[in-house]
Parts: C-alpha cells; sequence; structure tokens
C-alpha cells in the first residue's frame, strides 16, 4: 500500500456546526481500517486570516489551506471531501471581517473606494476571498452529478409536497430582447498559445489596460459579451411596470455569490430603477452615509442609522412610499420584511427559481401569502430554461415525485472553465469606446463597443477539460444506458465553438449502442422533461453555469432538495474530489440552532461523499479495509434512509447531531455483519451491541439539551471548544466512540 490521506474541508455555517459531531465519528471508524483523516481550514474567516499573517501573531496566524488543496488537487494523491462554503457578498465579507476584529484579529477594513496603494492591495487580498473563491480553485476534474439510487427510491416512498399548477397561472420568466451577454458574444479558437491583454480605448483616444496578462493553451476557447447598462435599465422599468399592469410580484433572480462581479452590478441597477424616486430625491444624504445599492436596498437601512432621526425617517418614509406605486415585491422572509431586494446574496437563482416552480409558480408577498410572480432573469444565455420548465407545468401540472424519472448532470467545470462573471476578465466599463481582447503580437482577437458602466466579462475554455467532459459523458451514457443531451446553443458564439469540440471528441470514443444529442437549451429542457414525466433518466451535459442551476433545480423537483445528491469530480491527474451535495450553507439553520440548539442540517450529502473517498482511498491505495468499511457505509446510508433518521426541523425532535447517531449505528452494525473482514467483524460488533442497546439513552441525551439558546462565540469564527460542547452533549455516544479508539 501507497501512503495516502483524505482531507475533509473545514467550511462555514450548517456543515461547519454539523463537522464537530460527524467528524469525531468518521475519525472513529477510519482509524481502525488505517486511513487517516485531515482537516483542511477554507471557511470564509479561514480564507481572510490567511491574507493577513504579517498583522496577526503567531496563534492567530492560518497557512493558506484553500492555496494547499489547490495544488494537491493537481496531483494523483488527492483524496478531498469538499463541503459548502459562503460566497461570499460584500456584505458577508464585511460582517465576517468586523467579528474577527472583535475577536482580536488586526484585520484592514475593506476599502469599497481604495485611493492608497496600501488599500488597493488590502482590497485585492479581499477580493481573492470573496464569492466564489473555492470552487474554482479545487476543480481540477469536471462534475459528475446524480442522485443515488438509495436516495432516489426513499424519494419515491417519501414523496415531497409539490404545488398543484394551474393552466392560467401568471407566473412568467421575463429577460432582455437585446443589449444582453447573449447578444453580443463574440468567441475565438486560439490555435496557438499566446498572451492577450484586455484594454479599454476610449473615444477620447486613451488607452487603459484592465488586465495586463491572461495566458492561454493551445486550441483554447476565448469569448467577450457586453452587457449594456442603459438597455438593461430600460428593460428593468419596462418590467416593474409590466408586474404592476398584471398584477404580480416582482422578483430578481441573479447569483451575485457566484457571479461576484457581474450580478451584484445587475442586482444594483435593480434597485436603484425599482426606488428610483426615493434615491434620487435623497441622493446626497445616501451618499454621505455610503450606501450602496450593489449591497442591496437592505444597505440604505443599515446606512441612514448614521443620519439624524428627522433625517432618516424621511428617508425611509419615502422608501415605504414606493411600495405604494411599484409592483408588490417578492419576499425573502415576510415576517420580518425582508424583500427580494433586500440582499443580493438573499436570493440565489439555482435555489430560487426551483423553490418558485415547486410551489406552483410562486412566490411570497408582504402580506405572508403566495402569488403568481414575474422572474427576471436579465440575461438571454439560460433564462429561456425556466420558461421552458414554467410552460411545461402550465400544460401537464406539478411532476410527481413517485414516478419522474432523474436527470443527473455531468459539468464542465475543470481548470476554472466558464467562469463568467466571476473572475480578474470582469469589468464595469469606466468609459466610453472599444473594449479588445489583444494577443501578444498584437493582434486584436476580440473588439466591443461600449458605453461607461456597461459590464465587459472574458471567458476562458480548454482544450483539455473539453476533451475529458465529452469522455466522462460518454463514460456515463455507457454505464447508465441513458441518452447524454449536450446543452450548446448554435445561435450562441461560445456554444458554437465548443459544439465543434465536441463533435471532433465524441469520435475518439465507441458510441455505437449510445443515444447521445447536442441540442440548444430549451430544446433540451423539453427533451428532459417529457423523459422525467415518463419515469425516464437523463444525463445533461452542461457548462459550468448550467451544471450550477440544473443540479439544484431538477434535485429539487425530484428530492425536495439538492443537498442530496452524490457530487463526485474525478480529477484529471488521478485524484478525486468528493462534494458534499449542493444545497448551499443553510444561514437559517444556524439561526435555529443558536435561538434553539437544534440543527436541521441534513449531512447525508456527507455521508455519500465518504462511500465515494473511502472507495477511492482503498482503489489507489490496495487498502482492504477502506472498501469493506465503504461498501458498510453505503449499506448504512440506505438503512437510515429506510428507517426515516433524517432531522427534523421541530425541536425537541431529533436533529442534525441525533442523524449522526443513527448513522454511527447503522455503520456499525453493517460492519459486524459483514463477512470481508474477520478483524473489522470482530472490532465494530461490540460497538454495535453498545449502541443499540444504549440507543433510548444517548437520543435523550441529544435531544434534551434542546430548547434553549446557545453561545458559540462566533457566527464566521466560532470557538472551537464551544462549538464542539454543543455539537457533542451525549456522554454515553462519547464514551463509546472513545472505547471504539481505545480497543
Amino acid at each position: 500500500m501507497t501512503e495516502s490521506k483524505i482531507i475533509y474541508t473545514e467550511t462555514d455555517e450548517a456543515p461547519a456546526l454539523a463537522t464537530y459531531s460527524l467528524l469525531p465519528i468518521v475519525r472513529a471508524f477510519a482509524e481502525p481500517c488505517g486511513v487517516a483523516i485531515e482537516t483542511r481550514d477554507i471557511s470564509l474567516s479561514g480564507r481572510i486570516i490567511s491574507q493577513f499573517p504579517g498583522r496577526l501573531s503567531e496563534e492567530q496566524r492560518i497557512a493558506d489551506d484553500l492555496a494547499e488543496l489547490g495544488e494537491l488537487a493537481k496531483t494523483p494523491e488527492a483524496n478531498i471531501v469538499k463541503l459548502p462554503n459562503i460566497s461570499a457578498s460584500i456584505p458577508q465579507l464585511k460582517a465576517a471581517i468586523k467579528e474577527l476584529q472583535k475577536q482580536g484579529y488586526d484585520l484592514p477594513d475593506y476599502p469599497d473606494e481604495p485611493k492608497t496603494d496600501e488599500e488597493k492591495a488590502v482590497k485585492a487580498k479581499y477580493d481573492k476571498v470573496k464569492g466564489s473563491a473555492v470552487n474554482p480553485v479545487l476543480r481540477e476534474g469536471n462534475s459528475d452529478r446524480r442522485a443515488p439510487v438509495s436516495v432516489k427510491q426513499y424519494a419515491r416512498k417519501n414523496p415531497h409536497k409539490m404545488g398543484a399548477w394551474s393552466a392560467d397561472s401568471k407566473s412568467h420568466v421575463s429577460h432582455m430582447s437585446h443589449g444582453d451577454f447573449y447578444g453580443s458574444e463574440q468567441s475565438v479558437l486560439v490555435e496557438k498559445a499566446t498572451d492577450v491583454k484586455i484594454q479599454l480605448v476610449t473615444d477620447a483616444g486613451d488607452t487603459q489596460i484592465l488586465k495586463e496578462k491572461t495566458a492561454l493553451l493551445d486550441g483554447e476557447i476565448i469569448d467577450a459579451a457586453v452587457m449594456s447598462k442603459q438597455a438593461l435599465r430600460d428593460f428593468l422599468e419596462a418590467e416593474i411596470n409590466d408586474a404592476k399592469a398584471k398584477d404580480v410580484l416582482f422578483s430578481l433572480h441573479l447569483k451575485a455569490t457566484m457571479m461576484k462581479v457581474s450580478d451584484p452590478i445587475l442586482f444594483g441597477h435593480t434597485v436603484e430603477v425599482f426606488y428610483a424616486d426615493a434615491l434620487k430625491k435623497h441622493e446626497a444624504a445616501l451618499k454621505s452615509v455610503g450606501f450602496d445599492a450593489n449591497n442591496g436596498i437592505g444597505d440604505l437601512y443599515s446606512c441612514v442609522e448614521q443620519l439624524p432621526e428627522d433625517q432618516r425617517k424621511a428617508i425611509i418614509a419615502d422608501v415605504e412610499a414606493v411600495y405604494n406605486e411599484r409592483p408588490r415585491l417578492a419576499m425573502v422572509n415576510s415576517d420580518k420584511g425582508i424583500t427580494n431586494l433586500h440582499v443580493p446574496s438573499d436570493v440565489i437563482i439555482d435555489a430560487s427559481m426551483p423553490a418558485m416552480i415547486r410551489d406552483s409558480g410562486k412566490m411570497w408577498g408582504a402580506d405572508n401569502a403566495r402569488h403568481d410572480a414575474k422572474a427576471v432573469i436579465p440575461d438571454r444565455c439560460y433564462a429561456t430554461i425556466y420558461q421552458a420548465v414554467i410552460d411545461d407545468c402550465k400544460a401537464n401540472g406539478a411532476f410527481d415525485p413517485t414516478t419522474m424519472g432523474s436527470v443527473s448532470n455531468v459539468g464542465l467545470m475543470a481548470q476554472k472553465a466558464e467562469e463568467y462573471g466571476s473572475h480578474d476578465k470582469t469589468f464595469e466599463v469606466p468609459a466610453s469606446g472599444k473594449v479588445q481582447v489583444e494577443d501578444a503580437s498584437g493582434q486584436v482577437l476580440i473588439e466591443q463597443s461600449v458605453e461607461a458602466g456597461d459590464i465587459f466579462r472574458m471567458c476562458q475554455v480548454k482544450d483539455a477539460p473539453i476533451r475529458d467532459w465529452v469522455k466522462l459523458a460518454v463514460n456515463r451514457a455507457r454505464e447508465s444506458g441513458a441518452p447524454a443531451v449536450f446543452w450548446l446553443d448554435s445561435k450562441r458564439a461560445h456554444d458554437a465553438q465548443v459544439t465543434k469540440k465536441v463533435e471532433q471528441y465524441l469520435k475518439e470514443h465507441d458510441t455505437s449502442g449510445l443515444e447521445i444529442h447536442i441540442m440548444a437549451p430549451v430544446d433540451a429542457m423539453t427533451f428532459s422533461l417529457e423523459r422525467i414525466r415518463q419515469g425516464k433518466d437523463t444525463i445533461s451535459v452542461t457548462g459550468n453555469v448550467l451544471r450550477d442551476y440544473l443540479t439544484d433545480l431538477f434535485p429539487i423537483m425530484e428530492l425536495g432538495t439538492s443537498a442530496k445528491m452524490l457530487s463526485i469530480v474525478p480529477l484529471m491527474n488521478g485524484g478525486g474530489l468528493f462534494e458534499t451535495g449542493a444545497g448551499g450553507s443553510a444561514p437559517k439553520h444556524v439561526q435555529q440552532l443558536l435561538e434553539e440548539n437544534h440543527l436541521r442540517w441534513d449531512s447525508l450529502g456527507e455521508f455519500l461523499a465518504m462511500v465515494e473517498s473511502l472507495r477511492h482511498f482503498g482503489k489507489v491505495t490496495g487498502n482492504a479495509k477502506a472498501k469493506v468499511l465503504a461498501d458498510a457505509l453505503d449499506k448504512a446510508n440506505a438503512d437510515f434512509l429506510e428507517n426515516n433518521k433524517s432531522p427534523s426541523r421541530k425541536t425537541g425532535e431529533l436533529d442534525n447531531r441525533g442523524s449522526h447517531f443513527y448513522l454511527a449505528l447503522y455503520w456499525a452494525e453493517a460492519l459486524a455483519a459483514q463477512s470481508d473482514d474477520a478483524e473489522l467483524k470482530q472490532r465494530f460488533t461490540e460497538l454495535a451491541k453498545t449502541l443499540r442497546a444504549e440507543e433510548d439513552k444517548i437520543v435523550a441525551e441529544l435531544n434534551g439539551v434542546q430548547g434553549k439558546p446557545v453561545d458559540i462565540g462566533g457566527y464566521y469564527r466560532p470557538v472551537t471548544r464551544k462549538v464542539s460542547d454543543v455539537m457533542r452533549p451525549s456522554a454515553t455516544l462519547n464514551a463509546a466512540l472513545d472505547a471504539l479508539k481505545n480497543a
């Protein structure tokens, strides 16, 4: 056997809290099998701290674990279990900085408008942390996401609720018809390796370098597109008026966390247009207190606290008056008055649109009731797929989880493929002119005409990831027998280039007997929905953004959640990245824990990822015990689902900690029952007997602590001792695990 280890990531919010309970169990089971499990801190707070070692004491410093894992992911030895983390918006980033400062970390404030070189350097460090900073670093492979058989069977036996649809529903999607990224996109295939720079040649004749150098490889595809500020604002005004005329809720659906440069700007324009009268009237006062529309209207309520009371009340009154003139807004939290336009990170399209579709096409209004809604998705690239689902539901009714088929996904994401709007090649254009992408020889590869305030984005996809993506799609089609559909739009410049490569690389594989299609996204959606209603499975083969959207949309319709998906990333150099579902980091779950000491986070995604991680470990190291451990965990997962031991939403009932106990019980019993390894059978038989005999006592200890507030010492950077005490309250379970380690 070769030496190897599993890296289990420390992240944020609910999954981070759950780790304090689950990881001791996993380590107790893994240690007797010779499986080493280490942790690395890639949490938002950890990433912040790692950027400023020179300002911190030795005890406070943290290594840049994300950078370390990024290098590890390029090696055959990689075996990483990656939990959901915060993709930080600016408000979240500032909140985390403030908490760390209160905890004694000498960190600089986030400079919104840096003026000095020092402030610019600080901002550059923080910008490495915000948005979707983790996934692009770790994803050195393409993704394979699907619902495990045991999960699908459970969902059919225990279907989640789907709202009924009416053929006369007024709910719909609205998108731009011109001036968006889709309509302006240009794409080029770079034959030979080169460097390119992105520059703005202004109408005044000045040249500004937006990005000095981007290295490109042989056969790389680059594209560039522009979102027109004026076209966007005209579109938003028209759609706001249309929502009022149709008497439907107005809602905006973006992804300001993943598209960390472009989408906050789109969000800000929406806030400015919707609240135009109030914001214009108080423009000077709001500027004086630092209000930024890109942070949402919630930022206004925070900023005006700095103003004299009479001025503050006048501004709030004028903002509230807007609601009488504008259409009703969809709400994030009706009870607390949190609207769809409050905070950009509150409404994430890949979660918000599936929820709307599941709930009869309705969203919550301020009256705490559901209403038909206009879903505004400005760019056309993928907005149309959601309208296709709405059209299907209006024609055929809600989907039936007891009979519907599955849509798995093979996603192109390796080596930062298609990181639209979330990287250092996306800019808010400072002046009118032309943005050029120029190669090392001085040749202009792409040129876009722009106006001040437009958003320019350039994107790239390397050849090797596309080739690997095609191979993974063919392999999945062969293994599953399901049709594989490449979602590519021939009318879109980027997709046309990718299609040529797909057609080229499909010829490298034996596709006889396989059903493989290349379809425009709307056609692919229609094809998949028809099969779903027939109970048939389909493989969606998509680019990075659609991967993100579809691996929430279909699981939420099929399973009620995307957190129960199996997510494997076969890394291109032979390692493995095992992601624990797509359910986000669940801040509301943390709130409930703090208030009631009940954590309803479902760790099934972690359970599923550990099975595949252990199998991979056994395969690459020759450790037969690891395979036995993985097979037993797979059996335990099935028992866990069959016996319905997922966390309850209600305080006083089984929560995340109780679900972990039952996983340990079923895992120990599966190891005691297996006959492949006599040593493990003997070792775990005693644990299985103990846990079964003490079941009632352990559950009582876990449930008995609930119902009261708890202190964990921080939200973004909780105190280890405090969290451990909260998440491991059963002395009986802890003693049983200690006995296993000491056996």
